[in-house]
């Protein structure tokens, strides 16, 4: 036989495509010809293969091999594609039947020696070919556990090229499925961020309680030492576990971006993201040449966005935040591609009163600087922003009485989730589940809060204090305080904290 085929998934972003490989072995002068749009990694595959081979005890073809990845028009980058080359180079070649092949989608790196190496992307590509009707999958034993993330799929993990061999011939092959991974050892309890360690800030914690339970977002503004940090870091204690299409979904962002820490394959807690002010735009968006990456607003998807010292950022980086805000992805064009990545995040922003950071009177800025240090802060962006609260330097006196209101994050947490089922229960027959995702149109149509409470918004539009966007951020607050509060709907006092909190005292 002169002509074999195998599979393998290209990966644009966290979207997979099926490619068919197709190896034909002619006569001729030797030399190895590789078609359909490959990037230098996959160019360099000839080698890596030729060696593998060797090592492994199989002959490498005499003659020309032409091999070709379809579709041609489809831009195909990594390693990801040498274990499936070699298969179907040793099955042209009669070395291998090609039965057991026929089908299977393989993915794994190949080392000189042979190995089996785990590469990133194995959960998007899996689910990608299992859609297309793919059920069985062999990649290296470091993806196995990731690959049997999966439902209804065969999973075949391999050490070597020669295992693989083995099993296509012979059918001699360990468990097709892996045992599940052995937990990793969790830090000592008392370890474990809590919302209880940030004292002396109750108007805070309030507000990051508030935050969680509707999803919204959060700007901290106070001299340092105060907890903003903190309390950001401890958010994501306070949030839900994912669900598992989330969970899916935050997965395979880490899985692409080679975040995915050995032996817990499944990201099941909000993820939390804190970028240097250093960070370019491309590094937040997501983006570089050729192969585009995700940012860190995707790999912060379902989960937090921490912005320390956020006028530290060149104002374009903060500006290219809005559109993940609005539209919960990020569409990076190419020449070649259009690649998108799934960017829907809480933003937690945080700020020092001004340049100097010193508290009150020992600060010596005058007002011109102050103004030029918040103007990288645009007014767009601070519009999105739904909760803006402001910490105040605190005194020994007050952290010492905070200690016996302080609560834990599993107290706060099971509030948040109380709330979280009260909205999603209200918004069930629409595509939302959390307050902070409900289009304003649909808000006021469907969920009008009682007539007495838009006479504070009211005022403030007229006063020109708060725009039409303000309003609907400003109500969907006030539909996570009810929430909170186990209320049927917000009145007069929901509605006039979440204005206050929408507006803050800084700004």
């Amino acid at each position: 036989m002169t002509l074999a085929r195998t599979h393998c998934v290209a990966l644009l972003g966290v979207e997979g495509h099926v490619v068919e490989i197709e190896v034909h072995l002619g006569g001729g002068d030797p030399g190895v010809t590789l078609v359909g749009l490959p990037d230098a990694a996959l160019r360099e595959a000839r080698d890596r293969i030729r060696a593998a081979l060797a090592n492994s005890g199989e002959a490498w073809p005499s003659g020309q091999i032409t091999i070709s990845l379809s579709p041609a028009s489809l831009p195909k980058a990594g390693s990801m594609f040498d274990l499936a080359i070699a298969a179907a180079v040793l099955a042209a070649e009669g070395a291998v039947p090609p039965d057991p092949l026929a089908g299977t989608v393989l993915i794994a790196e190949l080392g000189l020696d042979g190995r089996a190496r785990p590469v990133r992307g194995v959960l998007p590509a899996v689910i990608a070919a299992r859609e297309r009707g793919h059920d069985r999958f062999v990649v290296a034993r470091g993806n196995a556990a990731e690959a049997a993330l999966v439902p209804d799929i065969e999973v075949v993990a391999v050490d070597s090229l020669e295992e693989l061999c083995r099993w296509a011939r012979e059918g001699l092959f360990p468990e097709a499925r892996p045992p599940d991974p052995a937990p990793r050892p969790r830090r000592p309890a008392d370890t474990e961020p809590d919302l209880a360690d940030v004292l002396g800030q109750p108007v805070a914690r309030r507000a990051v309680e508030i935050a969680a339970a509707g999803g919204h977002n959060l700007m901290m503004l106070g001299p340092p030492g105060t907890g903003k940090s903190l309390l950001a870091e401890r958010l994501p204690t306070v949030l839900p576990r994912l669900d598992p299409a989330a969970a899916l979904e935050a997965t395979a962002i880490h899985s692409v971006a080679g975040l995915l820490p050995a032996g817990s394959p499944l990201v099941t807690v909000p993820p939390f993201a804190a970028p240097h002010h250093t960070s370019t735009r491309s590094a937040i968006i997501g983006g570089g040449s050729g192969h585009p990456a995700p940012g860190w607003v995707s790999k912060a998807h379902r989960g937090v966005l921490f912005v320390d010292e956020a006028p530290q950022f060149g104002r374009g980086v903060l500006d290219s935040l809005r559109e993940p805000l609005e539209r919960g992805e990020v569409v990076l064009a190419r020449a070649s591609s259009t690649v998108v990545f799934p960017a829907r995040f809480q933003l937690v922003m945080a700020a020092n009163p001004c340049p100097c950071a010193k508290p009150g009177a020992l600060c010596d800025c005058p007002a011109g600087e102050r103004r030029r240090y918040f103007s990288r802060i645009s007014g767009p962006l601070l519009d999105r922003i739904d909760l803006k609260v402001e910490l105040p330097q605190v005194g020994r006196a007050e952290l010492l009485a905070d200690r016996a209101f302080a609560e834990s994050s599993a107290v706060v947490g099971a509030r948040v989730l109380a709330a979280r089922e009260r909205a999603a229960a209200r918004l069930e027959r629409t595509p939302w589940t959390a307050n902070a995702q409900v289009p304003g149109a649909h808000l006021r149509r469907e969920f009008p809060v009682e007539p007495g409470a838009l006479r504070i918004l009211g005022t403030a539009m007229d006063q020109g204090r708060i725009s039409a966007r303000g309003v609907d951020r400003t109500l969907r607050v006030a539909w996570t305080l009810a929430d909170l509060a186990d209320r049927d709907r917000p009145g007069e006092e929901e509605v006039a904290y979440a204005f206050a909190l929408w507006s803050g005292r800084a700004w």
